[in-house]
């Protein structure tokens, strides 16, 4: 039978490591043994009301209390209990036999007024008991971890394995033998650098002093371990209540929010996570035999992934597990020892399925539910609904969700995930379609839910009480706070995509009005690229863009008339940047239905090619764009080519007009196509190659081989073996079968040139470093 886990004339203290299935079955254990007449619990005395909602049918661990500040709800914090908490498994037993629980630790109105806005939540040394902080609490390398120094103190190099070892792998409790060690370590190492302990501890014993007034000694206390020699400690209520004299306090709320294993998990940043939840869990549901029940999860995981593995395979891993036990002296196979037996037989020796069985099993992906009684702000309880009429039901596993915005249902999904991105509550983001689809019709996002999210919502909250109002204000606040043109666009394309109509017209008034004041070539192009997304939008979703229409098409007009000057006399950053916005623009009208800009468009892009004042990286890149339309026919970009690789262009302002037509985003490996099936160009940009000297091409090398490494292997390959061939007069192209400057044989003289260099570049000799001769300045090198 079960002793009293403390002295027959005062409380239970049952100190636990949370989240420890070992503590949460000593604990009911203690519990059925004591029958105490009240439950105390580490936690914020704010919970007490919402205790009762544990019993009810629609909670489902793991779930976390969730405080936040009334006035400014980020910030927050959590308080996580797991199916295999010790504390969740006392308050189970308490509302099952209508015993009263209470919280007892420091309430949330002080321990959130007191944390400043870079000081780190309280945390418990030994478990996930005291709150975690909305942004992950972070670990002072400082202060003590009693369970990794008990752990060194008994010769172990890991702090789980012990644990595992002494407390989950035998029976009984060990709280006696807990409490004792702790207090040896506290008498050691002090507070451990745990400061705000103290203030804690001095809370929590006065709470026990008044159950023990009202209840006696019938009084059972699950607290972390390290706090149980505090709470032994004779103090006098003076003492105590002096040391939360004066503590700032804010007015608070209190819910329960659904959490996951994930997030317990240690490399969550929880500072008093665990490693393997999911291991936890089953340890603690498992009736018996765990190895072989865990192994057998195992294996059907891996046939889900079309593995090959047999009822053969499971006993044989469960033997290899249990030998490795026994050769390493501990009473039952650990998780070490089943990741070692998977990783032999099941894994055949190889470590990439482990990490599929370490995401979903270890740690794994339950994501815990909440009953509708539980409080909740306004807009939760519309995003709730919403979830529920979309068939949208959040996941902690990621999800891919693709749209068809034709459909009614999947166009209703588009515009929730569009307004919470709004709000910053970002379950969803976009991503690109597995289908390989671009058209407008269609939307694929990744969907994820964390439980921080619950915090964001409490957030948004103050913008309205439903998701589509809420969405409304902070789109319009938005428009009036924005800083550049560009942000107010990506804000209209927001609300067409969002269906924030009532929005829409405060920001069409802003973007016309900033339009209008904004004389800056680079923000009404950078601008311009949003409002034609927009119109298309709008088409697929029936919006009436009449009003974007208009404003796209003066914005258009502007960057026609002001992009010719604002492209001469760049430097070499500032070109590269208004290559972007050429690009930019030039996708945006592609997607216009309005012929007559189109034509408006090419007429520019003439204008720039041809414009010796523009840099040579914009010339290059516009003349490249007018070939790929057909305004251009071959002997015009010849022409042009020609003319840029002239020996009176400067070899800097030369290589940024190849970087400009066959590089960068326009051309890409296209360029690299151009150059292959037209050896015309390739003999230009190679002849020029020829001329420049020694000091000029060490200068322009690295921007050729930027140029050049965007090129897909194979055609890198067939540019090099062009180039090698060397000229030949009037032969045939053996890539096109057509004229071409290339012959079919090497060209001994020219090959031999290059080897200097080689061996410069690969420190086999010193080469004469002059830059004399072909050798030195080479396509090929380039290209290689």
């Amino acid at each position: 039978m079960t002793t009293k886990p403390s002295s027959a004339t005062g409380p239970a203290l049952l100190g636990v490591r949370h989240h420890g299935p070992g503590s949460a079955r000593a604990v009911r254990t203690a519990l059925d043994a004591a029958e105490p007449r009240i439950v105390l619990i580490e936690g914020p005395p704010e919970a007490d009301g919402l205790v009762p909602l544990a019993a009810e049918a629609g909670m489902r661990p793991p779930v976390a209390l969730l405080a936040h500040v009334v006035d400014e709800p980020g910030r927050s914090a959590f308080w996580p209990f797991a199916e295999f908490s010790p504390e969740w498994v006392a308050i189970r037993w308490a509302l099952a036999r209508d015993v009263p629980v209470r919280f007892i630790d420091l309430p949330a109105a002080h321990s959130l007024a007191l944390r400043g806005d870079d000081e780190p939540a309280p945390e418990n040394p030994e478990g996930p008991g005291g709150p975690e902080d909305e942004d992950s609490v972070r670990v002072d390398p400082l202060r003590v971890d009693p369970l990794r120094v008990l752990a060194e103190t008994a010769g172990y190099d890991d702090a789980e394995r012990w644990w595992e070892d002494v407390v989950e792998h035998r029976d009984g409790d060990a709280f006696a033998a807990l409490g004792e060690a702790m207090g040896a370590l506290r008498e050691t190492c002090g507070d451990g650098g745990h400061g705000r302990d103290v203030t804690r501890e001095a809370y929590m014993r006065l709470q026990v002093r008044a159950a023990q007034r009202e209840f006696g000694d019938d009084v059972a206390v699950v607290c972390g371990a390290w706090h149980v020699p505090a709470l032994r400690e004779r103090t006098t209520v003076a003492a105590d209540r002096a040391l939360l004299k004066g503590l700032p306090k804010a007015k608070v709320d209190m819910t329960w929010v659904p959490w996951t294993h994930r997030r317990l998990a240690r490399v969550s940043g929880y500072g008093a996570g665990i490693d393997s939840p999911g291991w936890y869990g089953h340890l603690f549901s498992a009736p018996d035999r765990p190895v072989e029940r865990w192994l057998t999860k195992v294996a059907g995981l891996l046939r889900e992934e079309d593995r090959i593995v047999s009822s053969a395979h499971v006993i044989e891993a469960v033997r290899l597990a249990e030998t490795l036990a026994v050769m390493r002296g501990r009473p039952l196979a650990g998780l070490t020892e089943t990741t070692d037996a998977v990783r032999a037989v099941l894994c055949e020796g190889s470590d990439v399925p482990l990490a599929l069985i370490h995401d979903k099993l270890v740690v794994g992906d339950v994501l815990g539910e909440v009953p509708e009684a539980a409080p909740a702000v306004p807009l939760q309880r519309d995003l709730t609904r919403q979830q529920r009429s979309l068939r949208l039901k959040p996941a902690a596993a990621e999800k891919e969700l693709d749209l068809d915005l034709r459909g009614d249902t999947d166009a209703a999904r588009s515009r929730l995930l569009h307004r919470l991105r709004l709000l910053g509550v970002a379950w969803g983001e976009p991503a690109r379609s597995a289908r390989g689809t671009t058209g407008t019709f269609r939307e694929s996002w990744r969907l994820r839910w964390e439980p921080e999210l619950s915090v964001r919502v409490a957030e948004a909250g103050g913008w309205g009480t439903t998701v589509l109002a809420a969405a409304t204000v902070k789109a319009e606040t938005d428009a009036v706070a924005a800083g550049a043109l560009a942000d107010v666009t990506a804000l209209a394309e927001v609300c067409l995509l969002a269906g924030l109509a009532d929005a829409l017209p405060t920001v069409m008034r802003i973007l016309a009005d900033r339009a209008a004041l904004d004389a800056d070539v680079g923000h009404l192009a950078g601008a311009l690229p949003a409002l034609v997304r927009a119109l298309r939008y709008g088409d697929v979703r029936g919006t009436d863009t009449e009003a974007l229409a208009e404003v796209a098409a003066g914005l258009a007009g502007r960057v026609f008339v002001g992009l010719p000057p604002a492209c001469a006399g760049l430097d070499a950053e500032a070109a590269e940047e208004m290559r972007g916005h050429v690009d930019a623009v030039h996708s945006a009208v592609a997607l216009l239905e309005d012929t007559g800009v189109r034509g408006r468009w090419r007429t520019v892009l003439r204008v720039l090619a041809e414009r010796d004042s523009v840099a040579g990286v914009i010339r290059g890149r516009c003349a490249r764009v007018l070939l790929d339309e057909g305004v251009l026919d071959e002997e015009d970009a010849a022409r042009l080519m020609s003319l840029a690789l002239s020996p009176g262009t400067a070899p800097a302002e030369a290589a940024a007009w190849i970087e400009g037509f066959v590089g960068g985003a326009a051309g890409g490996s296209g360029g690299g196509l151009l150059l292959v099936h037209d050896e015309r160009l390739l003999g230009l940009v190679d002849a020029w190659l020829t001329r420049v000297s020694g000091d000029a091409f060490t200068d322009v090398l690295p921007l050729l081989r930027r140029t050049f490494s965007a090129y897909e292997p194979g055609v890198r390959r067939t540019l090099g073996e062009l180039v090698r061939r060397g000229p030949s007069a009037g032969g045939q192209s053996p890539v096109t079968g057509g004229p071409s400057g290339f012959g079919e044989e090497l060209d001994a003289e020219r090959a031999d040139a290059v080897l200097p260099v080689l061996r410069l570049l690969l420190g086999d000799g010193d080469g004469d470093g002059n830059g004399n001769g072909r050798g030195d300045n080479s396509l090929e090198g380039a290209v290689a």
